[in-house]
């Protein structure tokens, strides 16, 4: 068979109403306004049923990211980047991430090819509690913690849990074997890109090998559970939404 040939309309990639698997495979680029020399991975966004957007951002060198339509949150996962926010500069390399508030001028720029993760959220507000400032930080200096005591299982929590924070990003990484100790279901929606490894994730009634690359948005109260496979650790970044009352809207 040609090598150019198609593969007959298989992927892994699966769209349910209670959630959407993506693989490398099916991953269209596009822009957005206020971008030069940079594309964009669009993972999930209101589109689909989501509060909050997702989606890869793909740098070549000076390269320019486009306009926020709320808070900011980027992660470097190749290359560096500079975050320039108010008076300052930061530079943000592999690891690397930042906070950038709702409403505040910035300029993310890439000194080298590069590729970041990003998701962007409208900021909801909670009377008499200050909205957050620009944060910036780098993942391996975060302390780890056990999830539920399992110490093959490692949460960071790479933004502060306070009120001023209307979502949670964390990465967590399990060492082969290693799995969620319940199946979760839960008010809260899930943005999860895997960046190292791979296993088997349970989405509502279906199971799904993933790997690194592939991105997962869990609706609200999606059964989830993810077990660890192969013979190295698996890791993913993780968005939820956090801290607010549940009739606020999304």
């Amino acid at each position: 068979m040609h090598s150019g040939l198609h593969n007959l309309g298989h992927t892994r990639s699966v769209r349910r109403s209670t959630y959407l698997l993506q693989s490398p495979d099916t991953l269209i680029r596009t822009q957005i306004p206020g971008g030069s020399k940079a594309c964009v991975i669009v993972h999930v966004s209101p589109a689909v049923g989501a509060g909050f957007t997702q989606y890869s951002a793909e740098f070549e060198a000076g390269g320019v990211l486009g306009h926020a339509a709320g808070q900011r949150f980027v992660y470097v996962l190749e290359g560096t980047i500079t975050l320039g926010a108010g008076p300052r500069t930061y530079t943000l390399a592999k690891d690397g991430y930042a906070y950038i508030p709702q409403g505040m001028d910035h300029r993310v720029v890439a000194l080298e090819a590069a590729r970041v993760a990003v998701i962007e959220q409208t900021y909801r507000a909670v009377a008499g509690v200050a909205a957050p400032e620009v944060l910036v930080g780098r993942e391996p200096e975060i302390a780890a913690q056990p999830l539920m005591g399992d110490g093959a299982l490692q949460v960071r929590n790479l933004l502060p849990d306070t009120m001023a924070f209307d979502f949670a990003i964390n990465t967590m990484t399990y060492q082969p074997g290693a799995a969620l100790s319940m199946v979760e279901i839960h008010e809260m929606e899930h943005g999860l890109l895997m960046m190292e490894g791979g296993g088997i994730y349970r989405l509502d009634d279906d199971w799904h090998p993933v790997t690194a690359g592939d991105f997962i948005w869990m609706a609200p109260y999606c059964p989830q559970w993810f077990g660890a496979l192969g013979k190295t650790p698996a890791k993913y970044l993780i968005y939820k939404d956090w801290n607010r009352h549940p009739l606020r809207a999304r």
